[in-house]
């Protein structure tokens, strides 16, 4: 059979691409980070409340969740040329705690959505300008 490519040149290329994934990954986080902390530092001068802080969290929330997704998909990478059972092991660890993770800062995402949505006609009383 003719191998198109060998096995330890694709190994050597998904551990490129596992790399770049896992960078995307901390990228992501770490931009959303720093955005969520300039944010913070506005809601902070403003004095906004409780609501801001909020806001704030879920903005931070929604990139810490990409992220997750990002490293996953990496570990997910990693065990895609031959695992070895104790690779695959640990995967499934791996993913658990990312999916555990995900599922619930999803779920605080949604529900500080919700607060933030009950919140915003209240926020603006009179604003009919009638």
């Amino acid at each position: 059979m003719l191998d198109l490519l060998p096995e330890e040149t694709l190994r050597e290329v998904v551990d490129l691409l596992v790399r770049l994934v896992e960078a995307a990954g901390a990228t992501v986080i770490f931009v959303g980070a720093a955005a969520a902390f300039a944010r913070f530092l506005l809601v902070a001068a403003r004095r906004s409340g409780a609501d801001g802080f909020i806001a704030v969290r879920l903005f931070l929330g929604r990139f810490l969740a990409l992220g997750l997704e990002f490293q996953l998909a990496s570990d997910v990478l990693r065990t895609a040329i031959s695992p070895s059972f104790t690779q695959i092991g640990q995967l499934a660890a791996i993913a658990a705690i990312r999916t555990a993770l995900n599922f619930f800062l999803s779920r605080e995402i949604e529900r500080e959505g919700r607060t933030v949505a009950e919140a915003a006609p209240r926020a603006v009383p009179g604003a009919g300008g009638g």
